[in-house]
């Protein structure tokens, strides 16, 4: 997957880069989804993906929390577009943080994806990198912390 990062821009309510997470966004606290904006969208895209991955999580592969493919560039605001992929529970919904105790403090990746194609299905973080990574136009990112 090329890095392009340009003008595309990921902006959540809330919290800004490298800043707490609020409690309300916690899987056990409210488990509220963030409002995500996207901007600087660039020409050509045909539609965003946005997916939110802990990689401090204490398993192989990190733990994705929220996965939205086919966000419509026109109206670029999660939740309220797309259609909501698996998280690495396998449910179509958002999970919010939720560190094990005494792990220290996680960081999330809101990580956006500017694609010249539409995503087919709904595949999982994974499947998404590997199978689109060269469809990929702009990518950008927003890292909120969490800790228990």
């Amino acid at each position: 997957m090329p890095v392009n990062i340009k003008d595309l821009a990921v902006a959540v309510r809330g919290f800004g880069p490298g800043e707490r997470i609020p409690d309300r966004h916690a899987a056990d606290h409210g488990n509220a989804a963030p409002e995500v904006v996207i901007t600087g969208i660039p020409a050509g895209t045909a539609e965003l993906a946005l997916i939110v991955h802990d990689p401090d999580a204490p398993l192989p592969h990190g733990f994705t929390h929220w996965v939205v493919y086919g966000i419509d560039p026109a109206a670029p605001t999660v939740p309220g577009a797309g259609r909501t992929g698996p998280n690495s529970l396998g449910d179509k919904a958002y999970s919010g943080p939720q560190p094990p105790p005494g792990h220290g403090t996680h960081h999330y990746y809101f990580q956006v994806y500017a694609l010249d194609t539409p995503v087919v299905g709904e595949p999982s973080r994974e499947e998404f990198l590997s199978g689109y990574g060269d469809r990929v136009i702009e990518q950008n990112r927003l890292v909120g912390t969490y800790s228990a």
